[in-house]
């Protein structure tokens, strides 16, 4: 039985405004809900929520003296295409890339890694 069937992938930032914003245009998707401190983003496969906190701090990725709240991993045709369309959007290029040649981990605007990735299965895209 499952508990849930439905749900949001909340991020954690200062500004709910433009990391909605950048999502939205990320994933192509909808801004559906504002409010002083939540966006929410409708797209065809997620609901994501940007959620207001008090002293957010964004991570320190790779390092750990504050850990990441989430890492999404998107799977992409033709990486550096893709990587500059985010970069375009909003996005901040990683200044470590473990695997540049298979992924590449950018920073959205509130500062939460993501990885833009050729290496996804077909059956799970």
């Amino acid at each position: 039985m499952a508990v849930a069937r439905r749900g949001f992938v909340s991020l954690d930032c200062a500004d709910p405004v433009p990391l909605a914003e950048f999502w939205a245009a990320m994933l192509g998707g909808e801004i559906m809900f504002t409010s002083a401190t939540t966006v929410d983003i409708r797209t065809e496969w997620v609901w994501l929520s940007a959620m207001k906190i008090a002293d957010y701090e964004p991570p320190t990725w790779p390092a750990g003296d504050v850990p990441k709240q989430i890492h999404l991993d998107l799977a992409v045709t033709d990486l550096e295409v893709a990587v500059a369309e985010a970069e375009r959007l909003g996005a901040r290029i990683a200044p470590v890339q473990p695997a540049p040649d298979r992924w590449r981990v950018l920073f959205d605007p509130a500062g939460h890694p993501f990885s833009l990735t050729t290496q996804i299965p077909p059956e799970a895209q």
